[in-house]
């Protein structure tokens, strides 16, 4: 073999080595939108976001996955290091991309991806800003808290900047699994804790994802305080889902609705029971104190010197 051709099979090689590299670590996208944000949004594109957004739910049905595609870029976050957070590492094809707790989260990544083409290749919006204004328009077109929301984030660079796994919460665990896992984010209150399991008066649940299948509520695209209402109100038996997972079911309306481990475990301690029954009684307060909970959560690991708001 002629040393032109071992230096043609060496640069094919290497070649090849890229862009399995790039395809593992780097954003497996057009390069604009990778955005080195320096500048700031505008009003008028602020407004733009939102009505494009609220276009994509009309269409799509989709808030309850963007809401879960928010909360699971922002709950990796850890107050004592510093780590995780809002910072859309779910957009490379390692990383946190192939954790458990994110299956099928791709559904999300790919119904935003036009307007990730369309807003942060303008290097003033990240894809972290993007993901989470989502989550934030979902919860307010479905009939929830309009919560205030911050532009700032900042996306990180490869997915060798992933978090490890098993950060999120499972569904499989008790409450002292969910006071952990918020408390590693900087919650202290069982009040957060149960306001944040409201978000769950949202979406359904699928086999193929998480392990459990069906709606929490007869009305899952709608955000109320019906959630609250059906862990007391509803006589629950065990079940199984198809995957072989333990989940309370309940049919007495006719139509199917269940709950996991982590929901159940709520009325079962008086802690967090009594956070149920206020918000069962008074969707007011659930509004109010979700909202303050939940802005808390999409602003992990950022203050008021890198996040700003758009009047």
């Amino acid at each position: 073999m002629t040393s032109r051709a071992l230096q043609m099979i060496d640069t094919l090689v290497s070649t090849i080595d890229a862009v399995e590299q790039k395809t593992e670590s780097g954003c497996p996208y057009d390069s604009k939108i990778c955005p080195n944000v320096a500048g700031k949004v505008s009003a008028k594109q602020y407004a733009e976001m939102v009505a494009d957004i609220t276009a994509l739910l009309k269409e799509k049905k989709c808030a309850p996955i963007l809401v879960r595609l928010a909360w699971h870029d922002s709950g990796t976050y850890c107050k004592a290091s510093k780590s995780g957070g809002p910072r859309a590492a779910q957009r490379f094809g390692a990383g946190e991309s192939k954790h458990g707790g994110n299956a099928g989260l791709e559904i999300a990544r790919n119904l935003l991806k036009p307007l990730v083409l369309k807003y942060c290749a303008s290097n003033t919006v990240s894809i972290a800003d993007l993901w989470t204004l989502a989550g934030n328009v979902a919860i307010k077109a479905t009939g929830g808290p309009d919560v205030p929301f911050r532009f700032g984030r900042k996306d990180i660079k490869n997915a060798t900047q992933c978090v490890e796994e098993g950060r999120l919460p499972d569904a499989k665990q008790g409450v002292e699994h969910v006071r952990c896992v918020l408390g590693r984010i900087g919650f202290s209150d069982d009040k957060d804790v149960v306001a944040l399991s409201g978000a769950h008066t949202l979406g359904s649940c699928h086999a193929d994802r998480s392990g459990f299948e069906g709606p929490w509520t007869t009305d899952p695209l709608k955000f109320d305080n019906s959630y609250f209402k059906d862990l007391l109100n509803k006589k629950w038996k065990i079940g199984v889902s198809s995957a072989g997972n333990t989940q309370f079911v309940n049919n007495d309306s006719g139509a199917t609705t269940m709950m996991l481990p982590t929901d159940f475990t709520l009325v079962n301690t008086p802690e967090t029971r009594v956070w149920v029954e206020k918000y069962a009684k008074d969707e007011k307060l659930f509004f109010k104190d979700f909202a303050v909970a939940w802005q808390k959560l999409i602003e992990s690991g950022y203050d008021d010197k890198t996040l700003y708001s758009v009047q």
